[in-house]
């Protein structure tokens, strides 16, 4: 189920939200600690939906700041209204059950919440709630890691009863999008935003639309983002679209990770069928793949991930889309600028003798070189860390210099595999534009925001400019033929992706 929580501040709002959220929850937590003076018998009379009734202290993260017996005297007369739940804490229960009415059809839930971290006791805290003689459980705790959440998920597999639990926060979004996998009795969404409960609640329309929450079973293949940050990426919404477009029972989810060794070990367990690799972590997760494709052996990088039947495959999708953006490119603009008849004549090694600035070294960057390489084109490394620029220009056969160095350049193309000028940080540029040369090719990998500010000034002194987008589509299109064996269509990740960015 799918609760929707009304934290309007007075009764007539707050009945205006329960009737619009009755059209799309499937049950409503009335959070009358926000009201100043509720007025439970005509909310509860109002109601569309099964209400859960809620007045959250300020020790447990709420807001009522009166005293206990007040307090509670809110939920005993919830109770006598025939509330269909009330919601009453772990400390506080004794006092509820000593005043319990014999004849009521309200049903208790007993709840945890710890707002600082995801504590290694959760089994003895269900012990301890599941004494209470509360009809539903309800443990909520923070993530401050990725791995909070299988903790979680391990709770939920071994539950008895009717148990509500998730991690809050921006580390415990999968708990709450994946609810019916983890086996949570129901999951919380948000109105609208700025309407939220408790930190990293979603909103009901990206629940809905973009993770297709209501699809979700219990055969529903699990794909996810390996990555730090991860917040900004529009993957989500591409591949959760594909899904939809093209039949398959998959969800995509954002897995923002610190530790990749810790996330590799524990994630095992919720037998997740694919992920898209993204920074930092597409060299270090090699280290756990059980076999790698050969051409992002000889990279040095993956960024797609298959699990066949628990083995996991590694592959690299960049190289390839990275190389072909770029031929179209150089043949578009051979094909204005000196004839159809020289652009045909290039069409098959429009790369050769270009000599190449690439900025960075890390995993994009590995495999940009890469594919430039084995295209005849001549390519200078620059990165901040010359030892990086150092090492990936032994392995991939071509030349180095110091991150100084780079007022100095000489090249056709310039590409960005930085990620200096995403979104947010979208004023910052790796280039001073006086290296900018008309008649320059400039390739910015970063896609979020479309027009970096390097490419912004780029196209100003009269160079040929490429965004990101056009790469991204093709190696998520890659990614998801991998994974399902259906090719998607490039025009329709293009349009998704276009209205992701442009609607933020």
């Amino acid at each position: 189920m799918i609760c929707i929580p009304i934290v309007a501040d007075n009764p007539e709002s707050a009945l205006q939200d329960m009737a619009e959220a009755s059209k799309v929850a499937d049950i409503i937590e009335l959070r009358v600690d926000y009201m100043k003076n509720p007025d439970l018998k005509r909310l509860l009379e109002g109601r569309i939906l099964p209400v859960i009734v809620t007045n959250r202290p300020v020790r447990e993260g709420g807001r009522f700041s009166g005293n206990e017996e007040e307090r509670l005297a809110l939920l005993k007369r919830a109770r006598e209204l025939q509330a269909d739940y009330i919601d009453i804490e772990h400390d506080s229960v004794q006092y509820l059950s000593a005043h319990r009415a014999p004849a009521t059809k309200t049903k208790i839930i007993v709840s945890y919440h710890n707002f600082r971290e995801t504590p290694n006791d959760l089994t003895n805290v269900y012990q301890r709630l599941s004494q209470s003689g509360a009809d539903i459980i309800k443990i909520v705790t923070f993530a401050n890691t990725i791995t909070d959440n299988i903790r979680i998920y391990r709770l939920l597999q071994q539950a008895e009863m009717p148990t509500i639990s998730f991690c809050m926060g921006e580390y415990g979004m999968i708990s709450r999008i994946l609810y019916k996998r983890f086996g949570s009795y129901l999951t919380f969404a948000s109105l609208k935003t700025g309407k939220e409960s408790a930190p990293g609640q979603m909103n009901i329309n990206e629940l809905l639309n973009t993770y297709q929450i209501r699809k979700q079973d219990n055969h529903t293949s699990i794909y996810g983002l390996i990555g730090n940050p991860v917040s900004h990426s529009i993957s989500p919404v591409i591949h959760n679209t594909l899904f939809r477009e093209m039949n398959c029972n998959g969800v995509y989810v954002p897995f923002k990770v610190d530790n990749i060794n810790e996330f590799m070990r524990e994630f095992r367990e919720l037998h997740v069928k694919g992920f898209s690799v993204t920074i930092p972590h597409k060299q270090s997760v090699m280290g756990h793949i059980n076999e790698i494709d050969p051409i992002a052996q000889r990279i040095g990088a993956v960024n797609t991930l298959l699990n066949k039947d628990g083995q996991l495959a590694g592959f690299n999708t960049d190289c390839e889309a990275a190389v072909k953006v770029l031929e179209d490119t150089i043949q578009r603009s051979s094909g204005s600028m000196q004839g159809e008849n020289d652009a045909l004549s290039k069409n098959n090694l429009p790369l050769k003798g270009k000599n190449v600035a690439l900025l960075g070294a890390g995993g994009a960057a590995r495999a940009i070189a890469f594919g430039l390489k084995e295209r005849g084109a001549l390519i200078t490394i620059y990165n901040r860390n010359y030892g990086r620029a150092q090492s990936l220009a032994r392995d991939a056969g071509c030349l180095s210099r110091k991150y100084e160095d780079i007022h100095s350049l000489v090249a056709d193309i310039v590409i960005n595999a930085t990620p200096i000028g995403m979104f947010p940080k979208v004023n910052e540029t790796p280039l001073d534009k006086s290296i900018l040369k008309p008649g320059m090719v400039i390739f910015d990998t970063i896609y979020n925001p479309l027009e970096t500010k390097l490419l912004q000034e780029a196209r100003r002194q009269g160079c040929t400019v490429v965004g990101g987008l056009p790469m991204f589509v093709r190696q998520a299109a890659a990614q998801f033929k991998l994974w399902t064996g259906q090719t998607p269509s490039l025009e329709l990740i293009e349009k998704v992706a276009l209205e992701k960015l442009r609607g933020a």
